[in-house]
């Protein structure tokens, strides 16, 4: 769960990148490849679990699919809180700069 979780916050973003003509202002590409990250770490980690548990893997309990979708909702939203991070750091449009420099 968690890796389809993660796997479709990648494509939506990645579609939001491809099809938004600010791109680089509002760093989308990073968000995007943040995803990307996250679903193929979770991608590795389905292999491995799965090479070790085989059929026993598709027949979780609800308990364990619950716990799979919080983890997989709070990584989609760690991802978007270190992009959010990313942007206030880079300020691409200027605006933290104006507000501090009004103030001084």
């Amino acid at each position: 769960m968690t890796l389809l979780i993660t796997f479709i916050a990648a494509i939506i973003a990645t579609f939001l990148w491809y099809s938004n003509e600010k791109r680089d202002t509002y760093k989308l590409g990073t968000l995007s490849l943040i995803f990307w990250g996250a679903s193929l770490m979770w991608f590795m980690d389905f292999v491995f679990e799965y090479a070790e548990l085989r059929a026993d893997y598709f027949q979780q309990e609800f308990a364990d699919i619950l716990n799979d979708s919080i983890l997989g909702l709070t990584v989609v939203a760690i991802g978007l809180v270190a992009w959010l991070i990313i942007l206030l750091i880079k300020d691409p449009k200027g605006v933290l700069k104006e507000k501090f420099a009004k103030k001084q």
